[in-house]
């Protein structure tokens, strides 16, 4: 005779995954593809700041090629979420910066495959439970090639790159965290 299993209700239970809490309050997700041209924007930024924030920074800095809902457990534990990552609007040139507030999410027409389902994601982590980011910044590049495969960014993404870089360590820097201002580095 074979052995029976226990399906009582005690015995299905299934355990939540554990997720490592963040070292930081702060979190600066760098999303994109490294081989989609323009679209390693978010990664080149994320890059950047590791080679430039010091080490006491009181910031996690993290890259990713997922999207929405797979965005869920990198995000939870901190209480600021900074996204870098690229869009196409067709409103503004190659290099400009938008800087949108988590709150406005909801309002942006669909620009971004990465950045679009944040919205939804951070409302599911709520109704879950979880600790979700009080605050979400989005930083998006606007782009003028993100589908070419090529891991080199255009010239003028190239050029913008050290403009962003700046802007976001003076973000951060208005928070009081210890980026000299913005301007840290060679």
């Amino acid at each position: 005779m074979a052995p029976t299993a226990d399906l009582s209700a005690s015995s299905c239970r299934v355990e939540p995954p554990t997720v490592e809490p963040p070292r930081h309050s702060r979190l600066v997700l760098g999303l994109g593809n490294d081989l989609l041209r323009d679209d390693a924007i978010g990664l080149r930024v994320v890059r950047e700041l590791h080679d430039r924030l010091p080490s006491d920074a009181g910031v996690d800095l993290l890259e990713s090629s997922e999207m929405g809902l797979a965005l869920l457990d990198l995000v939870v534990g901190y209480q600021e979420l900074f996204i870098v990552d690229a869009v196409q609007t067709g409103r503004a040139g190659p290099g400009h910066l938008h800087e949108i507030e988590g709150d406005a999410l909801r309002l942006l027409p669909r620009i971004s495959p990465h950045f679009l389902g944040v919205g939804e994601m951070l409302a599911l982590g709520r109704e879950l439970g979880l600790a979700m980011p009080e605050r979400v910044r989005i930083f998006a590049v606007e782009v003028a090639d993100p589908f070419t495969l090529d891991t080199e960014m255009t010239p003028v993404l190239q050029v913008a790159l050290p403009r962003v870089v700046e802007k976001l360590l003076a973000a951060l820097s208005a928070l009081g965290l210890p980026c000299a201002g913005g301007h840290l580095g060679p």
